[in-house]
């Protein structure tokens, strides 16, 4: 196991694991249940709702894959997911009437404690810090 794999998993990196998981858990139930019931009502807010999941998804996937492939994929999901926080939650702040229902990013998360704003802030320090790391040990 090389030590990219490992650290990505260990300590703080589990931490992150578990918290994208009920991410996935929570966004993905979310929109499945939304899209079948009343899709017609706010379908945009909807399938952003399913865009977060399968992003949490994909993150929880490359953290526990590990690898340095898997760091930069997960480095861009989380860059990613935080635009489309920054984006959506700048969004329905200032048009409150744009989402006639709210999504997992709406007002920066508010609806889930501010976690979709908070955990890829937390996710990127990880796994730049790690590649930081990385570094300075290879040049050592």
């Amino acid at each position: 196991m090389t030590s990219t794999r490992r650290e990505l998993t260990s300590g703080p990196g589990i931490l992150l694991v578990w918290l994208y998981g009920v991410m996935v858990v929570g966004a993905v139930s979310r929109s499945v249940y939304e899209m079948s019931t009343k899709f017609d009502r706010a379908p945009l807010a909807y399938t952003l709702s399913a865009v977060a999941g399968l992003v949490y998804l994909f993150i929880t996937y490359t953290l526990v894959r590990g690898g340095e492939r898997a760091r930069r994929a997960a480095v861009v999901c989380c860059a990613a997911e935080l635009l489309g926080v920054l984006v959506v939650g700048t969004w329905t702040v200032a048009d409150p009437g744009a989402f006639p229902d709210a999504t997992v990013w709406s007002e920066f998360g508010m609806g889930y404690l501010f976690i979709p704003v908070l955990l890829p802030v937390t996710a990127l320090y990880w796994l730049l810090r790690g590649r930081a790391d990385d570094r300075q040990a290879v040049a050592a």
